[in-house]
């Protein structure tokens, strides 16, 4: 298989490890809230790494620059974004904050282009714009929440997109001085291990403890699914430029999809999902065609 194919198929991937998070994480919320799921998935995903890390991570290549940068976006992602998106969703719901969260590639490629001086040919803003509708198609239904939420709450959800976009350059930048999508992994979450248990020591620990062992296990796959996604995403991110991996990442909503109708049962046709989801597919044909 030629090389230049790697980071297409690392980053389809990384979408498909993230969608299925997504649908595993809901079972998880039926038994426990987000932010204690959070302090269950984020921790033993990093444990998991420390494990294995002496016989994966090219410590020769010990790197002081890429690990705080390693470190600074652990600070983030996932942490911070984990803990906007969930404030998003309860405040706006899940659809609005998914749709609004599909900026992300858009995010990314400016990033990339003021960073790295990554600028996206033509036809590949073109496949990057036709993703972000497609995926945005797929969340862009009405929540039950009602229209009695704050507008400053829009800012979280797109707050979380920027961050999003932001750590995808960063860590390119980072492996600049030290390529192991491995150790950019571990420290990010060492770090985001340490902002996830403080925060959740902070928070609200009223919740009925009856289900906790099911919800710890399911949180546990979710982290699992989360961590190897991110895992991927690294790894394309050091073979591949970001605005090719940044919207393909982005294609995630189709995994979430199929999944969910796998796991969950629910399968929801309308003309909209299939418009989202015939648009997503194009866009991702169009990025590899003007990628190739």
């Amino acid at each position: 298989m030629p090389y230049s194919y790697t980071p297409h198929l690392l980053a389809l991937g990384a979408a498909l490890f993230f969608g299925l998070g997504l649908v595993l994480t809901q079972f998880g919320l039926r038994r426990l809230s987000p932010l204690r799921g959070a302090t269950v998935s984020v921790p033993v995903t990093t444990a998991l790494f420390l494990l294995i890390s002496p016989f994966v991570v090219d410590w020769s290549g010990w790197d002081l620059r890429a690990v705080a940068v390693f470190a600074t976006v652990g600070c983030l992602f996932p942490a911070s974004v984990t803990l906007l998106t969930f404030q998003a969703n309860r405040r706006i719901g899940p659809h609005l904050t998914g749709a609004l969260g599909n900026l992300t590639p858009l995010f990314a490629v400016a990033f990339a282009a003021i960073m790295l001086g990554e600028l996206p040919r033509p036809g590949q803003g073109l496949g990057i714009g036709v993703i972000v509708v497609g995926a945005t198609l797929l969340f862009a239904t009405r929540d039950g929440v009602g229209d009695r939420w704050p507008r400053w709450a829009l800012l979280l959800p797109l707050a979380a997109a920027l961050i999003r976009g932001l750590i995808q350059p960063a860590i390119k930048f980072g492996m600049q001085s030290w390529p192991d999508p491995f150790a950019a992994v571990l420290f990010g979450y060492l770090v985001s291990t340490g902002v996830v248990v403080a925060v959740g020591a902070l928070g609200d620990r009223a919740e009925p403890s009856a289900g906790d062992g099911r919800g710890r296990l399911w949180f546990c796959a979710v982290g699992l699914c989360n961590g190897l996604a991110v895992l991927i995403l690294y790894a394309a991110l050091a073979r591949g430029p970001v605005a090719l991996v940044a919207p393909l990442v982005a294609s995630y909503p189709l995994a979430t999809l199929a999944f969910g109708a796998l796991l969950l049962g629910r399968v929801n046709l309308d003309r909209r999902v299939v418009a989202g989801v015939v648009i997503t597919v194009a866009g991702v044909a169009v990025l590899l065609a003007a990628s190739g």
